[in-house]
């Protein structure tokens, strides 16, 4: 019952992946400590300080936190107000033979920013992993439909038509661009590494008696052990909280694309012509039995807009970094980090959900092209008249008069559009009446927006998903199930 008694945040409760959750979760987090207090020693062991091997065994054996030690963990820190010293004297427990090293040289920052660094890197990999997914799923909609036409919208007022299919290319070039931004930041991060107090790394210059090569080594061997190809050439005690906001700014974009695609499918639901899964249990409304609202889109734009404001939190962070170190960031980004990974992996597989069940109604979008189509197809009438000898002028004025009178049945009288049925019945048109037919057919005023989705497909898409890592993912994925 306890779980029930306490808040939690509904990122992880309700909506994230396991993985993502666990990315962030304590267990990992502490794991990650002792593992850079591992690489730490195995560094400085290789380059002469005086660390026996049982030290490293016993550390390489006590990586995981038991249940028992977190609860050492917490009584640790309560009495000395300092997490990362609290678990310096938990893992000291478990590992004896290396008590009197354990973050020997090293500075707070040495685990939490190091740890951090990390994270933010594996994140980016779930993250551009997910979307690679997102990406095949709506590219496989957009072939499929590439053809049938629909009313296209400008200000959310009748347009030329377009194609179902060339609709969903523009949410997949967004997309396209966003996968491009999380892998170059996540190509560009880099390691804090060992620096030391305020990064001058006095402390293992000491312990080196005054050799800087070993010093740099030291560096550059702790940076390799974790996985990473640079260490940023200089830091404060901190690494720059500038990276924070590089990281979050493709997270942020990202969000701005889920709320547009998000948005297009809650319009076309009211259209009745494109809706998102609906399952035979679902409940709209607890009042209004027959409603089908598009809970997933909604969702999606809640949480983007989360996503997107959260980059705003890690500018001013960066902003009001003093000097060499200033703790005001510390309780925020316990918070925005975290949560800006699990609502983009939440907004990520909410789409991908939707994508895998997006219902196309096209009568219901014939009906509505039959409705806008005879007042955009006046032009090629005008044109046909004037190919079998009619006066262009006086073909626009009639065209005119006619299009008004059907306007005034549409708006004023809540009739049909009946524009057609005006042109065949005066003679004027009688030359071209039995191409009138022709003239109205819908695929010939989509221009080439088949054509652009194929050339788009595979000269844009198929290329990305190459990607080795990407097109594993892909080649692995299976549809998304989503809790609530």
């Amino acid at each position: 019952m306890e779980v029930f008694e306490t808040y939690q945040t509904p990122l992880s409760s309700r909506y994230a992946s396991k993985e993502m959750a666990h990315l962030f979760s304590p267990a990992n987090r502490f794991f990650t400590w002792r593992k850079l207090w591992l690489n730490l020693a195995i560094a400085e062991k290789q380059l002469g300080l005086p660390i026996s091997d049982d030290a490293i065994e016993q550390m390489k054996a006590n990586l995981t936190l038991t249940p028992e030690q977190f609860e050492i963990a917490a009584v640790e820190e309560k009495k000395r107000r300092h997490d990362v010293m609290a678990h310096v004297h938990t893992f000291g427990k478990v590992a004896p033979a290396a008590a009197g090293i354990i973050h020997l040289g090293a500075t707070s920052c040495y685990v939490t920013d190091n740890a951090d660094l990390i994270f933010l890197r594996e994140g980016l990999g779930f993250l551009i992993r997910s979307l690679a997914v997102l990406i095949s799923r709506l590219s496989a909609f957009a072939a499929q439909y590439r053809d049938l036409p629909t009313l296209g919208f400008t200000h959310f007022q009748p347009a030329q038509l377009t194609t179902v299919g060339k609709r969903a290319t523009l949410w997949i070039q967004e997309l396209l661009w966003d996968l491009r931004n999380l892998k170059r930041v996540r190509d560009d991060l880099g390691f804090r590494g060992v620096k030391g107090t305020t990064g001058t790394q006095a402390s293992f210059l000491a312990l080196f008696d005054g050799d800087h090569d070993k010093v740099e080594e030291l560096d550059a061997l702790v940076t390799e052990l974790s996985g990473f190809q640079y260490a940023y050439p200089v830091t404060s005690q901190t690494y720059s909280r500038k990276i924070d906001a590089d990281v979050l700014a493709p997270l942020a974009s990202l969000g701005a694309t889920a709320h547009k695609i998000a948005t297009d499918i809650r319009l076309l639901a009211n259209l009745k012509e494109v809706e998102e899964p609906f399952e035979s249990t679902q409940i709209g409304s607890s009042a209004m039995a027959y409603k089908r609202n598009p809970m997933r889109s909604e969702r999606v734009c809640s949480l983007a807009r989360h996503l997107m404001v959260l980059h705003q939190n890690a500018l001013m962070t960066t902003s009001v970094q003093w000097f060499e170190r200033t703790l005001d960031d510390s309780a925020n980004r316990r918070i925005t980090l975290p949560e800006a990974f699990l609502t983009a992996d939440i907004v990520l597989s909410t789409l991908q959900n939707i994508s895998e069940g997006l219902v196309v109604y096209p009568k219901v979008i014939a009906r509505r092209i039959s409705q806008e189509l005879p007042f955009m197809a006046t032009e090629n009438v005008i044109m046909a008249i004037v190919k079998r000898g009619g006066d262009r002028q006086e073909a626009h004025e009639r065209i005119r008069v006619l299009s008004h009178e059907a306007g005034h049945q549409v708006k004023h009288l809540g009739l049909a559009n009946d524009l057609i049925e005006r042109i065949r019945a005066d003679p004027y048109f009688d030359p071209i009446k039995d191409d009138l037919d022709a003239l109205l057919e819908p695929s010939s005023f989509i221009g080439r927006a088949p054509e652009q989705v194929d050339r788009f497909l595979k000269n844009w898409v198929v290329p990305a998903l190459e990607d080795p890592e990407l097109k594993e993912a892909v080649g692995n994925s299976g549809k998304v199930e989503l809790s609530v």
